[in-house]
């Protein structure tokens, strides 16, 4: 575990180190949260990652999206996710799926997952993630953004926070309406990695059925309890 994770310790203990590297995540998304989130498991060392996007890189992702530059527009993000952190850290694998996941493949695709990460920009995407997830029975990192906004929470099996969260709602389009500056995305996938390893190498999560959210233009916090089991 030296070297290359050096700098992961004492942080994490060798142990947690270890457990991590024998993790399975699944990534819905791999635009600005997803990509923010595929590359921080990669570089803490995460065992195998699957990144899901049926969408392909253009123009307008540029500003934010870590994982698109002037040369791959019109690429496969899914794919470039992979072929990108085998660059980063080839003993993590990044299983691409090009794909968008809807209610016939949810579970096909996350199936095996030790957890799965909420990296989407649509609501009927989520409430389609949370309830695959409650019926694997692993748990899910929600994260969303819109303009200097942010949310993340962490979603065991039964919570349902986003059916709570969104309720009676299919898809606003926040991002379009708000935009989507680089540091949102930043922060909030930084977030979101730091409660997968959290989950992943045995910790227990603070945002466990709470909403954090942040707003980065007056660096106001809140944190929404949602109850459940803690």
């Amino acid at each position: 575990m030296e070297g290359r994770y050096e700098r992961n310790f004492p942080a994490l203990s060798h142990e947690e180190g270890m457990r991590l590297g024998k993790s399975r995540v699944c990534v819905a998304g791999c635009g600005g949260l997803g990509g923010g989130v595929i590359e921080g498991l990669v570089r803490m060392g995460a065992g195998k990652v699957k990144a899901v996007d049926g969408d392909v890189f253009d123009e307008t992702n540029l500003n934010r999206q870590v994982l698109s530059h002037e040369e791959n527009l019109g690429r496969w993000k899914a794919s470039e996710a992979a072929l990108q952190m085998k660059k980063v850290n080839s003993l993590v694998e990044v299983i691409p799926v090009k794909g968008f996941i809807d209610r016939e493949n949810a579970e096909e695709i996350i199936k095996g997952a030790d957890l799965a990460v909420d990296a989407l920009d649509n609501i009927r995407g989520r409430k389609v993630l949370e309830a695959a997830c409650e019926r694997l029975g692993i748990p899910l990192i929600h994260g969303a953004i819109a303009g200097w906004m942010g949310q993340v929470s962490v979603i065991m099996p039964g919570d349902r926070i986003i059916e709570r969260l969104y309720q009676g709602e299919e898809d606003r389009g926040d991002e379009v309406h708000t935009g989507t500056p680089y540091f949102t995305p930043a922060l909030v996938s930084a977030i979101e990695t730091a409660e997968a390893v959290k989950l992943l190498t045995g910790r227990e999560s603070p945002l466990r059925s709470r909403l954090l959210t942040v707003d980065l233009l007056t660096w106001e916090y809140e944190i929404t309890d949602f109850g459940g089991e803690k």
